[in-house]
């Protein structure tokens, strides 16, 4: 006899949001989807999902309910709207340790159940369920969504109580942010000094220096080409934010400096992809 797969609410649609709700839509699973701006949610009713006219609807028709929002103040304003009782929340944004925390104990105090679940990957791996899926919260509600999750990446991850798995996300995001602004001022060096770039490439993708990353962000740099992002600048620098907000004990100063990078480099850029930090550091 076939389970019969839960109603789900999705509750934000940008560019990860949507791209995840196909994924599910096409895994077979109902979903009723909301978004602030609901040009973006009514996309996805070709593929099948119901469109809310509100959270409130979405969580009312369905049996769990997924957030993938922008931040942690969008994500606690539409806790406000929603009856949790008797349900559990999956929130997937990138937001603090003690944000989460927080929206942790506002669920429970509302008789729901809450897990954090953010994820490591862009649009593309998030429509071919190849989402890397860190997940913080009890272990029983861990295993009883496990199914559903392993939809979004093939082997979703407890790494343990709530905040754990927000706090291994802003380590990956930092580390993203870095590892580019560091490729970028590389990259620039190399042309500044007329060194093949090919020449350069060839070299770095044979050392233990190299990061597939590099080359998904080369012909974008080299372009100058940062539409149609994957992952925008403005959300990086938010997570960057918050990476430096979340520690108290470390030396945080070359983050700043790479913060800054970044703030300089969206000027103009604010919606574009994060390689856009290659402006920021290239002399034209």
């Amino acid at each position: 006899m076939t389970e019969t797969k839960p109603t789900l609410a999705w509750l934000g649609t940008g560019l990860m949001g949507r791209s995840m709700a196909e994924r599910l839509l096409a895994q077979g699973y109902s979903l009723w989807v909301w978004n602030r701006t609901r040009a973006k949610a009514q996309a996805l009713a070709a593929h099948g999902a119901k469109v809310a006219a509100t959270p409130a609807e979405a969580v009312a028709n369905s049996q769990l309910v997924f957030t993938m929002l922008a931040d942690f103040a969008a994500t606690a304003a539409v806790l406000q709207e929603i009856d949790l009782s008797g349900k559990t929340l999956v929130q997937m944004a990138t937001i603090a340790p003690d944000q989460s925390q927080e929206l942790a104990n506002r669920v429970e105090r509302a008789g729901g159940a809450y897990l954090e679940a953010p994820v490591l990957g862009s649009t593309p791996e998030a429509r071919a369920g190849a989402l890397i899926v860190m997940v913080g919260g009890q272990e029983d509600r861990f295993l009883k969504l496990y199914p559903i999750l392993a939809n979004l990446g093939p082997k979703p991850r407890r790494i343990g109580e709530v905040g754990k798995a927000s706090a291994l996300k802003l380590a990956l995001n930092q580390l993203i942010a870095t590892l580019t602004a560091a490729f970028a001022i590389s990259l620039a060096f190399v042309q500044e000094h007329q060194v093949e770039v090919e020449v350069f490439m060839e070299i770095l993708r044979q050392s233990a220096l190299y990061a597939p990353t590099f080359d998904k962000k080369l012909g974008r740099m080299r372009a100058h080409d940062y539409q149609n992002p994957n992952f925008p600048i403005e959300h990086l620098i938010k997570d960057i934010h918050l990476f430096r907000q979340a520690t108290e004990t470390l030396d945080v100063s070359l983050i700043e400096a790479v913060q800054n990078l970044y703030a300089r480099a969206s000027a103009g850029h604010r919606r574009e992809d994060y390689s856009c930090v290659f402006e920021a550091v290239e002399k034209r």
